[in-house]
């Protein structure tokens, strides 16, 4: 048995082909304009996972690089404090040994005296500074200081309190300095030292005495500033290795979800080349005349 092919079954075979082709020109074209490799989850579920779990691990080491940004700033805040703090000790020990000499005079003396008040002062504004609102020196406490004003000054941190930032899944740095351990409390405090050594001057006792322990304090302030470039050193090194991971994570993202354009045009040439090729045979095969609608 014979079929009989009419114009119509062919007219529809070549329609449906042309929009077989037509369709797989516009996927071209929009693959080629957005280079998206999947545009739903269902183009490839495999890729789609791995896609979001590499965009999690993208969010987290950007996460982790404003913490290290962070820390930055507040440990080079605390190491310039702790310039300022260790400068200040040095003149207190070269105005304390100058205080030592028995010849001076008491105006000599209360001129002395009168220096050692001023960078007492700037002790405490030092020791008082603060990050974003954050006090620099005194742990988590949200006192309005790390030291109130008095005689002697009173620290107002945390006991065996800290501030710290995560830098990786697995590792944080301290950013605040222990304003207790580094400026001491009480009548052990540097401040109370400073306005013990402005008394001496002023009553004319003797302070030769007292350069001992200025000494111990600028090696405290030494201390300090050893362990922040330490905290520094690693800092840098961290945020280096998370700079190239999240290279290399936009790298793996892009290569799962992006289409490489050279081979996008080369792909959409080639669909426009058949879509062409199916018209040119269609429109070669398909020519109508009135003998075949007279059949």
């Amino acid at each position: 048995m014979i079929n009989r092919v009419t114009n119509l079954t062919m007219t529809t075979a070549a329609q449906r082909g042309l929009q077989e082709h037509q369709a797989r020109l516009a996927e071209a074209q929009d693959r080629a304009t957005s280079l998206d490799k999947i545009s739903r989850p269902s183009d490839d579920p495999a890729a789609m996972a791995s896609a979001l779990q590499t965009r999690s691990l993208q969010a987290a080491a950007a996460q982790y690089g404003r913490n290290i940004d962070d820390a930055t700033a507040w440990v080079t805040l605390g190491d310039s404090a702790m310039e300022q703090a260790t400068n200040a000790l040095n003149k207190v020990r070269d105005l304390t040994f100058q205080g030592g000499n028995g010849s001076l005079s008491p105006a000599a003396r209360d001129a002395l005296a009168g220096e050692i008040e001023s960078l007492n002062a700037e002790l405490l504004q030092v020791a008082n500074s603060t990050f974003s609102g954050r006090n620099l020196f005194a742990g988590s406490s949200d006192a309005a200081g790390a030291f109130s004003p008095g005689n002697p000054p009173t620290f107002n941190g945390v006991a065996g309190s800290s501030v710290e930032r995560r830098i990786g899944a697995e590792g944080t740095v301290r950013v605040d300095l222990d304003g207790a351990a580094i400026f001491g409390e009480g009548a052990n405090s540097t401040f109370a030292l400073l306005s013990g050594i402005t008394a001496a001057l002023r009553s004319g006792a003797a302070v030769s005495g007292q350069v001992a322990a200025v000494d111990a304090k600028i090696s405290g302030a030494i201390a300090a500033r050893a362990d922040l470039g330490t905290r520094q050193a690693r800092l840098e090194k961290v945020a280096g290795t998370n700079k190239e991971l999240e290279s290399h994570l936009e790298n793996q993202r892009t290569g799962l979800e992006k289409e490489d354009l050279g081979a996008m045009i080369l792909n959409l040439k080639l669909q426009e080349n058949n879509y062409q090729a199916a018209l040119a045979a269609t429109a070669k095969v398909l020519q109508p005349s009135l003998m075949d609608f007279l059949r």
